[in-house]
């Protein structure tokens, strides 16, 4: 994933605190609503295990349920699409990680929606979760926490950005498909809207026309490298944290 997102991750921990304990043996789902076959992938931030080998095949209507691991582990999840074996290569039309199948540790290629979290467990200890299109969006996506206390929000991007992405921003397939919706800084590469270099501060890194698309239709994601969504919550203990592709 490009840099930005490392960014953007340093900011999750003002999004969805889960306050006092991800309960032992807390479980990630992930499910596919989309009628297609998607190929999730995930990748740990460094010096945590790779899960599930980082990355498996999910048919349409399908789900795959995984236990976290038992201490701290943060990392990231997206999904891939259009994917096919093809002169010995596995090779996807978005969020590819180097032609493998299990990507073991290796990231993905924008534009691809992404979820993020930083999980603890213990009575002491926070989590937190979000959905981020900092890098652009191929598929909608929401993170929900199951049998949390208190008011424990579903984050995350139910719209079809592909339907109404701008023309600047569509990424298309051979055939000629939109299948992802990059973000400005993908699309463009410049320093301001990168939030690079001299825009690398929250004062100097502002939200874009680009930006607000993203921001408009889903407002609890993170939608630019400094960005800082808000939402009311008070979150502890869930026993499931559920990422669902397509509603």
């Amino acid at each position: 994933m490009a840099s930005t997102l490392l960014v953007s991750f340093s900011l999750l921990l003002v999004l969805c605190t889960l306050s006092a304990a991800t309960q032992p043996g807390l479980i990630l789902t992930v499910v596919n609503n989309c009628p297609f076959t998607v190929w999730p992938a995930i990748q740990p931030n460094s010096g945590h295990p790779v899960l599930e080998r980082g990355g498996f095949a999910l048919h349409t209507l399908t789900h795959r349920s995984f236990p976290a691991p038992p201490a701290h582990w943060s990392g990231r999840l997206w999904a891939r699409t259009g994917c096919t074996y093809s002169h010995n290569r596995f090779t996807c039309t978005t969020g590819d990680c180097g032609g493998r199948l299990e990507c073991d540790g290796n990231g993905g290629a924008p534009p691809a929606t992404l979820a993020q979290f930083s999980l603890h467990h213990g009575h002491t200890d926070l989590s937190s979760y979000a959905v981020s299109l900092v890098d652009g969006f191929n598929l909608p996506m929401t993170v929900t926490p199951h049998e949390g206390h208190g008011t424990c929000p579903v984050v995350g991007c139910r719209a079809d950005l592909l339907a109404t992405c701008p023309v600047s921003l569509q990424l298309r397939s051979p055939s000629g498909h939109v299948v992802g919706c990059k973000s400005a800084c993908v699309a463009f590469g410049t320093d301001e809207l990168c939030c690079r270099n001299h825009y690398n501060s929250p004062q100097s890194c502002k939200a874009s026309n680009y930006s607000d698309f993203f921001k408009h239709a889903c407002p609890a994601t993170f939608t630019y490298a400094h960005d800082s969504p808000s939402l009311t919550h008070d979150c502890s203990a869930p026993r499931e944290l559920k990422v669902i592709f397509c509603h």
